[in-house]
């Protein structure tokens, strides 16, 4: 019994799904490499640029901008062709965005780079709207949540990498020169060090770009399954009438709102917290940087770790409940980094990411549980759920460039915007349990 509910996972009406979900799987992989080598760029555009945090936190608005535009155009695409052709279109736009940052460092503009995020998050939002619910259908309903926690526990190993890639061959390679001297420079000598800067800083996205385009080679040339690819008729506005008139759902796309939301503010205002803790220990400014990115390594690998061992627990305990578990939890973190002033409030951040590890995907799951051919549309309705990642982390820049608000530390005040996030998730938790039983 134990072995066909373990072949159940990836499997249905005796049909294997292994190759298609191992290269689908990738995907998440690919767009975590995307996430997360971008987070760190808050702070160094911020300082390639000499602009504010709230100018540097531009890059996510562009980035999950992106998400939100094409989420329901996607949806439709995908409607009328298949799963696969969302993929490869997908696939397409994240390497074109990739490449586009070698013209950008040519302009020399900011905006260029802005314009680049944008097009390459327009292929993600294809991505994802298509990978999601395209890794539910290989298999039987009953394991859907279960088999999308299992693809998504590979995203974060491309968040890993990403992270990597930007603290060793962007964030140490950029020159040593901090925010404050930088302001001094005359105009030449401001922009010879802002194309050294950039030379560095493309390099990775170039190199990305070239991967993306042979993984849309591999899966051209790879027979996929055509599961919930039936219907080619886009009935829009009824489809949407319906799935919005679910409760489960409705509730799904805000919390999924609020949950993005405080990832990416944690993921990337660590940066910021971590620069004031260690240079008001003696450390320069670069160095402060580069080892607030290790502990934002750290909170990855935690993340990771915690995304398997919760799927395993899925097993056993309502997905609900267990959302609701880790959300309470993570408000209790999130408080330690706002009244801790020292590292104590770091590592708070750091275990925020073990709480982290299993809300979007089981938000997703519950939220689409039931929906059959709808996923799709309801799949494009979380997707732009990711606006959350573009429209709160500015407002938490706002905040941290006050320098002082109520005479603590403004990095420390902003993260109250996270807390109020993990509320609205533990509401949602607790509601898709009380629903359940």
């Amino acid at each position: 019994m134990a072995q066909d509910n373990k072949q159940s996972i990836i499997s249905k009406d005796g049909v294997s799904y292994l190759i298609p979900f191992i290269l689908i799987t990738s995907c998440f992989a690919l767009w975590g490499f995307a996430n997360d080598i971008t987070n760190p760029m808050v702070k160094a555009f911020s300082k390639i640029f000499r602009m504010s945090v709230t100018d540097g936190a531009l890059v996510q608005v562009a980035f999950y901008g992106g998400y939100f535009a094409m989420a329901f155009p996607a949806a439709m695409f995908i409607r009328k062709y298949s799963y696969k052709a969302g993929i490869l279109m997908g696939l397409g736009m994240y390497a074109i965005g990739a490449l586009l940052f070698f013209p950008a460092k040519m302009t020399g503009e900011y905006y260029s780079f802005l314009l680049a995020y944008f097009i390459l998050t327009c292929g993600l939002s294809f991505l994802e709207t298509s990978a999601n619910p395209y890794i539910l259908s290989m298999g039987t309903e009953e394991t859907a949540t279960r088999r999308l926690n299992l693809a998504q526990s590979f995203n974060p190993m491309g968040s890993l990498l990403g992270m990597y890639v930007a603290m060793n061959f962007i964030q140490a390679k950029l020159s040593p020169m901090e925010t404050d001297e930088r302001a001094l420079l005359s105009g030449e000598e401001f922009e010879a060090l802002k194309q050294s800067d950039l030379s560095v800083l493309i390099g990775p996205y170039l190199i990305i770009g070239l991967v993306i385009a042979a993984m849309f080679l591999l899966i051209l040339f790879t027979k996929m399954p055509k599961n919930g690819d039936q219907s080619k008729e886009i009935n829009f506005g009824p489809t949407l009438k319906r799935i919005f008139g679910i409760k489960r759902y409705r509730e799904g796309v805000i919390a999924q709102f609020f949950y993005v939301g405080a990832q990416i503010m944690c993921w990337t205002f660590v940066i910021q917290y971590g620069t004031r803790i260690f240079m008001g220990e003696g450390m320069d400014e670069r160095s402060a940087e580069v080892l607030s990115q290790q502990y934002n390594i750290i909170a990855m690998v935690i993340f990771c770790c915690s995304r398997f061992i919760c799927t395993f627990i899925l097993r056993y305990l309502n997905a609900g409940m267990l959302l609701g578990i880790l959300a309470v939890a993570a408000c209790c973190f999130t408080c330690g980094v706002i009244f801790f002033q020292d590292i104590w409030g770091m590592y708070c951040l750091v275990a925020v990411s073990a709480c982290m590890s299993l809300m979007f995907p089981t938000i997703y799951g519950i939220a689409l549980e039931g929906l059959g051919d709808d996923a799709k549309f309801g799949a494009a309705g979380l997707i732009m759920a990711i606006l959350g990642g573009s429209v709160l982390p500015p407002l938490q820049a706002s905040i941290i460039d006050m320098g002082t608000f109520a005479g603590m530390p403004a990095v420390n005040v902003s993260f109250v915007l996270p807390l109020i996030c993990f509320i609205v998730i533990t509401i949602y938790g607790y509601r898709s349990y009380l629903r359940s039983k």
